[in-house]
């Protein structure tokens, strides 16, 4: 049996006099305990072991605690190690076997005794050390959010993007120090918030309260075609809600959108799950601009965007799941390359407006099999004074999964 040799133990704003008997065990048997400056501020100061801060950048301490390994080193981290937490970060790089995980209430769980929330029926995220545009996937009427803030600067930074999305009624709620003798809990409105005296150490819950005549964006595919900045270049909604669900995201799978337009196909993959991942190719630069700002407005900034023509840079990239080709179907030997790099089971998507791009299809077709299919779509368009059917340009889509 390996040895455990590793302890995470969750720490909250009461101190040691909060934890467990075997999480105090763990502590003061330890020969290394590494944390932050608040976590090591409570050990007593005649604690025999040698205490390490965590550094910049962390991957520093990750190495050094895996440097050690044999020794008893105790981690303190906050709350529940598993929920955002260094826990998560080690286990990526340590086995679960080789360590002793001992959590205490997470943050969220402190916030929703206070407000008597649901956790179950709570969105939560972290903005700590992630882009704050995050919270904007999150964000539709009577939502209720809980954010583990970055700093006393976050709860402003909140509701600055919910009164700019047309959510200025919302309630948030900022809690300081849960659990602990400084606890302090501040409420207002998005619109009106101007608290500048927040403490560093606060968690953010959100009431999501729409302003009169807001549209809420859905969280399936085929958003309007509004919510995306683009130059012509864009996969119509309806188009994109088929080709979305031919794609079927599922949680941590990877996406290659090649010949990405405005970005509008990467990111309602990504919108789908939090967990989605997805990059967008693209070659003009006009374009890579509004892939770059439509990822932050719809909450995707994670969004991978890689500026250079398929199928010269898709070597280099991660290994797919799925696969969009939405522009450049002609280039040589880009279905080789794409086919060969795309894991076993995975979906291949392209569409094409012209005749030249069907003929491509057929060919590829040919080779592998799969469904060619005509999308035209009519849309109502004033003629006068009267309504009339606009075409918009068919689409031939193929969809393949690779056996």
């Amino acid at each position: 049996m390996t040895q455990k040799w590793l302890s995470i133990v969750g720490i909250g704003e009461d101190g040691l006099e909060g934890v467990s008997a075997i999480a105090r065990s763990l502590i003061d048997q330890a020969e290394v305990i590494m944390g932050g400056d608040r976590h090591l501020a409570m050990l007593p100061p005649d604690h025999p072991s040698q205490k390490l801060a965590w550094t910049s950048p962390l991957s520093t301490s990750i190495a050094e605690i895996i440097g050690r390994r044999g020794q008893s080193i105790c981690v303190l981290a906050s709350g529940d190690p598993c929920c955002y937490g260094i826990g998560v970060t080690i286990t990526r790089q340590i086995p679960p076997a080789e360590i002793t995980i001992i959590p205490a209430p997470s943050t969220f769980s402190l916030a929703c005794a206070k407000l008597g929330w649901s956790l179950t029926e709570t969105e939560t995220l972290s903005l700590c050390g992630r882009p704050a545009s995050l919270l904007q996937s999150y964000i539709y009427p009577q939502a209720k959010i809980l954010i583990l803030s970055e700093g006393k600067d976050t709860p402003a930074i909140v509701a600055e993007i919910l009164t700019n999305r047309g959510y200025g009624g919302s309630k948030i709620t900022v809690l300081e120090h849960l659990g602990g003798i400084q606890e302090r809990i501040v409420a207002g409105i998005a619109a009106d918030w101007d608290e500048t005296e927040i403490a560093p150490l606060n968690a953010i819950a959100v009431e999501c309260i729409a302003d009169h005549g807001i549209t809420p964006l859905p969280r399936l595919p085929g958003l309007p075609d509004h919510a995306y900045h683009h130059d012509g270049q864009l996969t119509k909604a309806e188009v994109r809600a088929v080709t979305l669900a031919k794609l079927a995201p599922t949680p941590g799978q990877l996406l290659w959108d090649v010949g990405a337009g405005c970005g509008s196909i990467s990111i309602e993959w990504m919108r789908t799950d939090p967990r989605c991942r997805a990059i967008a190719i693209e070659q003009n630069p006009a374009r890579l601009a509004y892939i770059a700002d439509n990822a932050a407005a719809l909450g995707t900034p994670h969004l991978k965007v890689i500026n250079g023509k398929a199928p010269l840079i898709l070597p280099d990239l991660p290994t797919p799941d799925a696969i969009f080709i939405g522009g450049g179907v002609t280039a040589a030997g880009l279905f080789d390359i794409c086919w060969n790099a795309l894991l076993p089971g995975g979906r291949l998507v392209a569409n094409v407006v012209t005749i030249e791009g069907e003929q491509t299809l057929f060919q590829w077709s040919d080779q592998v099999g799969g469904s060619l299919t005509r999308i035209a779509i009519q849309r109502a368009e004033p003629i006068g004074k009267f309504l009339g059917w606009r075409a918009m340009s068919p689409v031939t889509q193929w969809v393949v999964v690779k056996n």
